[in-house]
């Protein structure tokens, strides 16, 4: 897989899912919020996990959703690396019921299809991929206004006093209607 075909997966969940529209973001604010929360305090800890670094680790998390939805594996270890890793685990542990067990604790109460169901779970991973599809348009968008990591320094100008010193990464469990934290 070349660098093209690796961010072919922007284009695949789009036709998928479909985009935020502009002006939309309120309605989807939790999870923006929890997603740009959690990868915020890895970039506190780690200054090595840049805009560039979240970039691609916004690919590999929508690689990790496209791979649960269809049971499959795709190696990508030649575009892995240590930061970009960290902030692809970190906006997992935001949503995901397969990488946080408070998620799956959850979703296995409330709607436990999801673990059994392809439908359901291509359902469930619909507004974190749009929300994912969204930051990564912003991180670009940041990024050439303001620099190599413009989009760090705009969330920590804006939110950033907002978001706890910790490393407890935050979830919220978003569907159509119903959002629950």
């Amino acid at each position: 897989m070349n660098d093209y075909q690796f961010e072919q997966i922007i284009r695949r969940t789009e036709r998928n899912y479909g985009k935020m529209k502009r002006g939309d973001e309120d309605l989807y604010q939790m999870l923006l919020w929890t997603l740009e929360s959690n990868a915020l305090k890895i970039r506190r800890k780690y200054k090595n996990c840049n805009s560039r670094r979240l970039k691609e680790a916004l690919l590999l998390t929508l690689y990790s959703i496209e791979d649960r939805i269809n049971g499959t594996s795709t190696d990508l270890q030649k575009f892995e690396n240590e930061e970009n890793l960290k902030l692809k685990n970190a906006l997992l542990m935001a949503f995901d019921p397969f990488s946080n067990e408070d998620v799956a604790e959850v979703v296995n109460n409330t709607s436990p299809e999801i673990f059994s169901d392809t439908d359901k779970l291509k359902e469930y991973y619909k507004y974190p991929a749009i929300c994912l599809m969204r930051i990564k348009d912003s991180v670009e968008f940041w990024e050439k206004n303001n620099g190599a990591d413009g989009y760090f320094d705009f969330i920590e100008s804006n939110i950033g006093m907002k978001i706890e010193q910790n490393e407890k990464m935050n979830f919220t469990i978003h569907w159509a209607e119903k959002e629950q934290i």
